[in-house]
């Protein structure tokens, strides 16, 4: 099954709708990405240390994955689909996107 993909303003409406449960964000990029800019309440778990943080993640919860530009997200997704996780979804052009279209107060390199 594909992995579903959301876009930035489709994630920045679901975090912003306080009436529907939020989504985990879950950040995979290395610290010093994610030190230099990030969506806030993101949970920091590099791409390369998620098989040990499994347990940080509630599976029955929605989780879309971060990166740079969504590579590194889509394959935190199927990673965590191969572990049962069912409500997974890709940031599109991660956080790249994010701060063009969402926040443009978050810094893009």
């Amino acid at each position: 099954m594909p992995i579903s993909q959301i876009s930035a303003l489709q994630l920045q409406q679901r975090i912003q709708d306080q009436d529907q449960p939020q989504p985990l964000l879950v950040d995979v990029r290395e610290a010093d990405e994610f030190a230099y800019a990030r969506i806030p309440g993101s949970l920091h778990i590099p791409l390369r240390q998620l098989p040990e943080q499994l347990e940080q993640l509630d599976a029955e919860r929605e989780i879309v994955l971060i990166c740079h530009h969504g590579v590194r997200s889509q394959q935190a997704c199927m990673f965590l689909e191969q572990y049962g996780y069912q409500h997974l979804f890709n940031l599109q052009g991660g956080i790249d996107a994010w701060s063009l279209r969402c926040d443009p107060t978050v810094k893009r390199y």
